[in-house]
């Protein structure tokens, strides 16, 4: 593939797709500077696989991998990297962004998505964007039954904090 055609798809891509990638950043970075970092990591990613890319499932599928993956990685990285240093305390984050919410049941929303394990926040994110049961399966390499169960149990457990959260008023 020629640089000039790689450069062209991978600016359609992006173009098409940015909202996508924000939305895989905002599940595994949690501060400005990873989000950027990430941001930056993901579409480096997608850059090179634009060349292996062979129209065997939709270009947005394609995409969500190529990020899953590179969140994955870049999550495992990031794990290393604070265990070797002082981590900031969570609690900081949440009380410093309490002061710039614009949405706060969306920000409740990712909050808790953040805190699934990688493959239960992959699973959510594709949901939440609109994707069968049989997508998702196909994209994140598991069974239609496998994701139906997972994402029932998903739902169950934040539809269980977001009653105690109403209720306790927090």
């Amino acid at each position: 593939m020629k640089p000039n055609e790689q450069q062209r798809i991978f600016e359609e891509w992006l173009a098409q797709h940015k909202g996508l990638l924000f939305k895989v950043v905002r599940a595994y970075a949690f501060n400005s500077h990873d989000q950027d970092d990430l941001f930056q990591e993901m579409t480096t990613q997608v850059w090179n696989s634009v060349p292996r890319y062979r129209g065997d499932s939709a270009v947005s599928t394609w995409i969500y991998r190529v990020a899953f993956y590179s969140a994955i990685g870049w999550s495992k990285k990031e794990k290393r990297h604070r265990d070797k240093h002082q981590e900031i305390q969570r609690e900081d984050r949440l009380l410093s962004q309490r002061s710039n919410l614009e949405n706060p049941q969306l920000e409740w929303l990712y909050e808790q998505i953040s805190q699934l394990d990688e493959i239960d926040r992959s699973l959510t994110l594709l949901m939440l964007d609109g994707f069968s049961y049989r997508e998702i399966g196909k994209t994140m390499g598991l069974s239609q039954n496998y994701v139906g169960v997972k994402l029932n149990r998903i739902k169950k457990r934040l539809t269980e904090h977001s009653k105690k959260k109403d209720k306790h008023g927090i």
